[in-house]
């Protein structure tokens, strides 16, 4: 599998790291294309407290520059398996539900819908207005999918990264990427 990977201005990076470690890992994965909006190095520089370009130390990851609108994953004739934005903000929701392509990450999500690729937001903010409510139904119509990033706790997690894991599941589900994350429902005991 190829998968692109948006990294975004909103709160969370935990869950893009996190994301980023299970399909590095994955047997499945053969390519990870990471791109990172100005504001989301930023946040993750400062939630990390290490620069996201230091994931490009791994050998299936890429590092695309957000202004690289010659890159091959903003064409649709490049193949991908999916892609993944997370943290999604609501500007970059906005902006991929309205197809305005002022980044990377808005242009390869345009490109996922139109070729009808899967497309996956991870809704960061809250509480939600009338706005992103009809951004998010607007996503959806077009074939991509939302996940707001609401971890789980039924599987009693004894830590932030465990906690942060019951949403990279559902991602890795979603994008049908196999894993031994424990904390599913009725999945393990400990969590």
């Amino acid at each position: 599998m190829k998968i692109v990977v948006g990294v975004t201005g909103a709160s969370g990076s935990i869950y893009a790291f996190r994301l980023l470690k299970y399909l590095v890992k994955s047997k499945d994965v053969e390519k990870i294309f990471l791109v990172a909006s100005h504001v989301g190095e930023r946040v993750f520089q400062y939630e990390m407290g290490f620069p996201i370009s230091n994931l490009g130390k791994y050998d299936r990851v890429k590092i695309f520059d957000v202004d690289d609108f010659f890159a091959p994953i903003s064409s649709g004739s490049f193949k991908i398996d999916g892609m993944v934005v997370v943290p999604c903000s609501m500007s970059t929701l906005s902006s991929i539900a309205s197809g305005v392509n002022l980044n990377l990450i808005h242009r390869s999500a345009e490109v996922s819908l139109k070729e009808g690729r899967k497309l996956l937001l991870v809704l960061r903010e809250m509480p939600f207005n009338l706005i992103h409510v009809k951004n998010m139904e607007k996503i959806i119509l077009s074939g991509g999918a939302i996940l707001s990033a609401s971890p789980s706790f039924y599987g009693k997690p004894s830590s932030i990264e465990n906690l942060v894991d019951t949403v990279v599941i559902k991602i890795l589900d979603f994008l049908k990427i196999e894993n031994e994350i424990r904390g599913r429902w009725g999945g393990d005991e400990e969590g």
